[in-house]
């Protein structure tokens, strides 16, 4: 398989997992308080789950969704939250067992889908009307999952950087589930037996190939370290399985796609909106911005221009 094909579409998860405890009893010690720190003024929503915990800042405004990819951390964000327009009451999630959260109920089995039926249940005893709901790499995968499963809970949907069927681009763009399931094996079983050294080592190469700006690179990478590995094998299990894209029709909320040139050997920027168009045709009325000068995470490497379309997309 190409090496490039799997670094452009998820962010993978090389963690030290003897970090993870980081974050272990966040529930205990912010339950609905003010958190000091970085993001002086936000608080942990009201919301038990063993699935993901939620950050919350704002009070007014939208109701705005955030759900960063594999083994990544809310603060991947932060360059579109200084950037928003207006206010905003902005939800972003952090997955159990990535950037340094405790496993709980993600130490095993599925990630992706039990995380979106958790965060339907969030909306739900939220009262959360109509959310933006924006998730990238994996996250994107979960928000597809939401707005097809649960469409009358999603306002409007943003997908960055990420296709229904990570499987097609493993090789045959024909392969089913079941002829990927040999391969992701191996990739899982690979994140799991992993060294700690070999997996700080293959994260930062990683991460120079899906953040252009070298500068802001240690976040992703840290972000990654003190992830669980067996969690995120785990997810990225799932996810090169997960094929979305017979429920796409299922999907009512306003849609829009934003991602970047896959960096493949060959592919140019018009054959890569032809991948998007065709692997999102299930999804009528879906819209879609390529963004150049960028990598898989856009928000880092082009914060005004993905911003603008954000704060448009709101609008």
């Amino acid at each position: 398989m190409s090496r490039a094909l799997i670094l452009s579409l998820a962010l993978v998860a090389l963690p030290l997992s003897a970090q993870a405890q980081e974050h272990a009893g966040h529930a205990a010690h912010h339950p609905a308080g003010t958190e000091a720190g970085s993001h002086e003024g936000h608080r942990h929503a009201d919301f038990q789950s063993g699935r993901f915990h939620v950050r919350v800042e704002g009070t007014e405004g939208p109701n705005v969704i955030l759900i960063p990819g594999l083994s990544s951390h809310p603060d991947v964000w932060q360059p579109l939250v200084d950037r928003l327009e207006g206010p905003h009451r902005l939800h972003l999630i952090h997955v159990q067992g990535f950037a340094g959260a405790p496993a709980e109920d993600n130490a095993t089995g599925l990630v992706a889908a039990p995380v979106a039926e958790e965060l339907a249940r969030y909306i739900r005893e939220q009262g959360i009307e109509d959310p933006i709901v924006i998730g990238h790499s994996m996250g994107g995968t979960i928000a597809l999952m939401l707005a097809a499963r649960h469409p009358d809970l999603v306002g409007k949907l943003m997908v960055v950087d990420q296709i229904p069927f990570m499987g097609q681009a493993f090789g045959n763009p024909n392969a089913t589930p079941e002829q990927l399931r040999p391969m992701a094996d191996m990739i899982r079983a690979g994140f799991i037996s992993s060294s700690d050294e070999k997996w700080r080592a293959d994260l930062t190469a990683t991460i120079a190939t899906m953040v252009r700006t070298e500068s802001l690179r240690a976040g992703p990478i840290e972000h990654g370290v003190t992830s669980d590995k067996t969690v995120a094998g785990n997810a990225y299990h799932e996810l090169v399985l997960t094929d979305l894209r017979p429920e796409l029709a299922n999907i009512t909320a306003p849609t829009e796609v934003v991602y970047v040139t896959f960096a493949w050997p060959g592919m140019t920027p018009e054959l890569t909106d032809q991948i998007y168009r065709g692997a999102y045709a299930g999804l009528n009325g879906a819209t879609f911005t390529r963004v150049d000068e960028a990598a898989h995470f856009i928000m880092l490497d082009q914060p005004d221009v993905f911003a603008a379309r954000v704060n448009a997309f709101i609008d």
